[in-house]
């Protein structure tokens, strides 16, 4: 494009941002009456006119100089107070930007100032937008000023050497996916493109543990050993460990580094956003292992000035957010009054916690991601939680889920035309970490929780009516990371002494349910519960919603237990009557036997039924889309590749366990800098020459 129409259209996008901002300035001080552009005496339409150009022009400046830098030095205030913040400082700009003007034109009351200035970052953000839409070089500029303009002082990369980004679809599964890119107007249009011509798609089975703790740890440090399920209790501490709290994760990485002597998939020039674990990135955003710590080696909230830098930024996700509130109260008002079946609770603060997972979190997590494709970083890793927390709740294919589904491929798109201007080409991967299964929860289905369950079985009291179990979604962590605030208390973790007796404590992970005696050192086994609570395992593989349960024996060790006496031996694989897992898939029994040799193991590990025909569960927390154990869609998440890189398995066996992913991760990324290398050459070789 020649120099003088490059200019010549830049100069038109100015001057019509500027037009729109004097316009919506001289319409709010027709309408609000706190707000004038007009001395006491009056004055002529012509010269409200000029003075509201003037206002205008003096409030874009303001904004364009000093914005920036009252972020940079408001970077360590938290992240959902800094948005609210936006708003207070974008109002002072204004009354700036008026004592600018001609003396006695333009005034306005604070709290005045606030609206139209928001007023106009919407409007003057959503004039460049459009403007934008048909120009790649205005396009280009956006982004990077959606980026913060930031630049790393390192050598640039070559401009031979592809990058490769890793997107985190969270909880989509490989079945849902590809009814969401079928049809001729699909629901996610930009995946179904990719799917069968640049990219080729592909599920994954997960470890028996479906959750993203689990997962992504294994995805990007390369091993999820003794992580038995989303929250444990481990008897050597003491303690209850949760892996999306930011000292379960910082925990859970820092054993994760320890077991494999790697700093992760990341380690080499990469950026972590959006996600439990760094996996090595020196840059990161909204990641939950680091969100715990204080000082300048903090980088988690650096997203957050390349998003909130802009002013318009501010503003629109607030709309956004607000409209999401609504839009969740709605869809919660809609499903009661159509009486569907199954459903929770979505009240309380469910509502502002799903906003921040679809709007902010997406946000700021995509505005990270275009940052870090324009600095030319070699890998990126970020996870988008929008499906997974909206399916908890509404259910995994649910109509409330298509709309998540069309703004996580609109992010998808967003990213993908960021990499086309970008100083190195980009291969995009999509891939999840679990699937989610449908179904109406335990307590729903049979008027108790797991825990009654349990206490009936051994004998103790239960009460009248059970208490449900919370969910545990991850973005209500996240929410409280970006406000800086404190960990929940987990609870009481050790004995609760009543009368003399040890009750057993009980936890929940999806549809996978987890008993300890906290009294019995190391872990309990079958012929001594048998011996304290002989009613406890009859009760529980008796029960038409328990699928089996894991128990060590002394005589036998691990040993799986169903309906009717049935018992599967992991050690030898002997089965007496009917296998228990085989409602379960092939691959049960191996997932089980190696969650069962885990140091950390509860007594007892209980999976809910599965329907082999629907796939349905039934979660022992107040989830109708769940994960977290075995059965349904939850263990079948997707991974969609570029054509170009080599496949995930050469020979064509099905991937099995996220370890397994995590090695194909590292193989692609190998893949940028040379010949591609045999799979069994592979091993023991890190990302950037390092030992995996």
């Amino acid at each position: 494009m020649p120099r003088w129409k490059a200019f010549g259209g830049a100069l038109f996008r100015v001057l019509a941002v500027w037009l729109m901002s004097s316009l919506t300035l001289l319409l709010l001080a027709a309408l609000l009456p706190d707000f004038r552009l007009q001395s006491d005496s009056g004055e002529s339409l012509t010269r409200t006119a000029f003075t509201a150009a003037l206002g205008a022009g003096a409030f874009g400046l303001l904004s364009a100089l000093v914005w920036p830098v009252l972020v940079r030095a408001l970077l360590l205030v938290p992240a959902l107070v800094l948005g609210l913040l936006v708003f207070f400082l974008n109002g002072s700009l204004l009354l700036l930007a008026l004592d600018l003007i001609p003396a006695g034109s333009g005034q306005a009351a604070p709290e005045t100032a606030v609206i139209v200035a928001a007023a106009m970052s919407a409007a003057s953000s959503a004039t460049s937008a459009f403007l934008a839409v048909r120009n790649d070089e205005a396009y280009h500029r956006r982004l990077v000023r959606l980026a913060g303009r930031r630049r790393t002082r390192r050598a640039p990369p070559r401009p031979d050497t592809p990058g490769t980004v890793f997107l985190q679809l969270d909880g989509l599964g490989h079945d849902l996916l590809r009814e969401a890119t079928r049809g001729e107007r699909p629901l996610m249009p930009t995946v179904a493109r990719w799917t069968g011509t640049s990219h080729r798609l592909t599920p994954w089975r997960t470890d028996w543990s479906s959750q993203t703790g689990a997962s992504q740890l294994a995805l990007l440090h390369g091993s999820n050993e003794d992580l038995p399920a989303f929250r444990w209790y481990e008897k050597d501490t003491g303690r209850l460990v949760v892996s999306n709290r930011p000292t379960g994760a910082a925990e859970l990485q820092r054993r994760a580094i320890e077991r494999t002597g790697d700093g992760g998939l990341l380690a080499c020039d990469g950026a972590s956003r959006g996600n439990l674990f760094s996996g090595g990135a020196d840059q990161v955003a909204l990641v939950m292992s680091v969100a715990a710590r204080r000082g300048r080696h903090n980088r988690s909230r650096a997203g957050y000035f390349a998003y909130f830098s802009d002013p318009a930024n501010a503003t629109r996700t607030a709309v956004s957010f607000v409209a999401e509130v609504v839009r969740e109260i709605v869809q919660s008002l809609r499903t009661r009054c159509r009486r569907e079946l199954p459903r929770v609770k979505r009240g309380g603060l469910y509502p502002v916690i799903r906003a921040f997972a679809t709007v902010v979190e997406r946000d700021v997590v995509v505005a990270a991601v275009m940052g870090d494709l324009l600095a030319g970083r070699t890998a990126v890793y970020a996870d988008l939680v929008a499906y997974d927390e909206v399916a908890h709740h509404s259910g995994p294919a649910h109509r409330d889920t298509h709309r998540v589904l069309r703004s996580l491929d609109r992010a998808v798109a967003l990213i993908a035309r960021a990499a086309a201007h970008a100083p190195r080409p980009y291969r995009i991967v999509l891939l999840s970490d679990h699937g989610q299964s449908h179904g109406p929860t335990f307590h729903q289905l049979y008027g108790l929780s797991l825990g009654a369950l349990v206490r009936a079985g051994c004998g103790l009291p239960v009460r009248r009516r059970a208490g449900r179990t919370p969910s545990g979604a991850e973005a209500r962590e996240a929410a409280r990371a970006a406000l800086h605030r404190p960990e929940e208390p987990a609870g009481d973790a050790g004995p609760l002494e009543r009368d003399g007796n040890t009750h057993p404590l009980v936890l929940a992970s999806g549809n996978l349910g987890l008993v300890s005696f906290p009294d019995v050192p190391g872990r309990i086994t079958r012929e001594e519960l048998d011996r304290r609570h002989p009613a406890l395992l009859g009760t529980l593989t008796d029960h038409p919603g328990i699928g089996f349960v894991l128990v060590r024996s002394a005589e036998h060790g691990p040993v799986v237990l169903g309906p009717a006496g049935s018992e599967h031996r992991l050690d030898t694989g002997r089965v007496l009557g009917s296998d228990p897992l085989t409602p379960f898939g092939p691959d049960a029994a191996a997932a089980v036997r190696r969650t069962a040799h885990f140091p950390h193991a509860a007594d007892l590990m209980i999976n809910s039924a599965c329907d082999p025909v629907t796939g349905a569960v039934h979660a022992f927390e107040e989830q109708i889309g769940s994960h977290g154990g075995l059965g349904g869609a939850q263990s079948h998440p997707v991974l969609l590749w570029p054509a170009e890189l080599t496949p995930p398995s050469p020979d064509g066996e099905p991937l099995t366990g996220a370890e397994a992913v995590h090695r194909v991760l590292r193989r692609w990324l190998r893949e940028a800098d040379g010949p591609q290398l045999p799979l069994e050459e592979e091993q023991g070789t890190g990302v950037c020459g390092r030992p995996s």
